[in-house]
């Protein structure tokens, strides 16, 4: 991937250096008992849902604000440069995608931490990988993350690491757009296995979403090397969730996906970056995904 040189986002957080974040989940009345914290994040676990939003759920009403210290200086160090070079980019796309219809986009804040660190829908663990809290319209990442991606989940790459980075910033774009609010409201009032196939629609479209950026980065800057759609497919593949329920040797059973198959999240990836239209990635109008 060509990025060096590019234009960086100033619209980050470096928690790095804050000892894994202050603060924390209420205790008591109004909020999640420590008991009630434990259930959230084992129910999360078994049924592969974000724990945040398990967590949000949980407290009725959200959590209270965290108590966070100041973020530090941001590192100079390459991966942090990247990070910042990939986020201006979704900037550069969603802004001007958002003025064609006659909206504004308010870019989101990219928070860099290690191990824990303090959101406004709980609290949040490196173990989650990068996730986005749209209470308060931040994306998180422990930059060790893309360790993982390349040494056990076989997705090695720089575009695979812009990716997922696209793919956090494409549910910020959802949640701009009323979608994240809603899907929330209708998996409430379902059972868990329509709530389940809601979650799947809402995470294939920030996968097509993702591939829009792709699409539209690569329009406006040449950003693309030889290789770097066949890295960004293979770690949407490699992140499926019957891939992830095969390697972890437990049975491969499509009512508890909450992300989509391997074959879904890489044709809705492929959609966006190949179309680059919006309404080519309407995940919930369409029959098969």
């Amino acid at each position: 991937m060509r990025w060096q040189g590019n234009r960086q986002s100033d619209n980050i957080e470096d928690r790095r250096g804050d000892g894994g974040g202050g603060g924390g989940l209420p205790v008591g009345r109004g909020g999640l008992s420590i008991g009630g914290v434990l259930v959230a994040l084992v129910v999360a676990w078994l049924l592969g849902i974000n724990p945040l939003t398990v967590l949000g759920l949980m407290g009725e009403g959200g959590v209270a604000a965290p108590t966070q210290s100041a973020p530090g200086p941001v590192g100079k160090d390459e991966a942090t440069q990247f990070v910042r070079t990939v986020l201006a980019s979704t900037e550069d796309v969603w802004g001007p995608q958002f003025k064609a219809r006659g909206a504004s986009y308010r870019p989101p804040t990219l928070v860099l931490f290690r191990g824990r660190t303090t959101t406004a829908c709980g609290q949040g663990q490196a173990a989650m990988g990068p996730f986005y809290c749209p209470a308060d319209e931040k994306v998180y990442i422990d930059l060790v993350f893309f360790d993982t991606l390349r040494s056990r989940l076989g997705a090695p790459g720089d575009f695979a690491q812009a990716y997922v980075i696209a793919h956090e910033v494409g549910h910020h774009v959802q949640n701009l757009m009323g979608l994240t609010a809603e899907v929330d409201r209708a998996r409430r009032q379902s059972s868990e296995a329509e709530a389940n196939q809601m979650s799947v629609r809402l995470e294939l479209q920030a996968d097509c979403l993702a591939g829009i950026w792709a699409h539209d980065a690569e329009a406006a800057q040449r950003i693309l090397e030889q290789g770097d759609v066949e890295e960004a497919l293979n770690a949407a593949t490699r992140i499926g969730d019957d891939t992830l329920a095969r390697e972890a040797g437990g049975a491969v059973a499509p009512d508890s996906f909450t992300h989509g198959t391997s074959a879904q999240r890489a044709r809705w990836l492929q959609t966006g970056l190949q179309t680059g239209d919006l309404q080519q990635c309407d995940t919930f109008a369409a029959r098969n995904l």
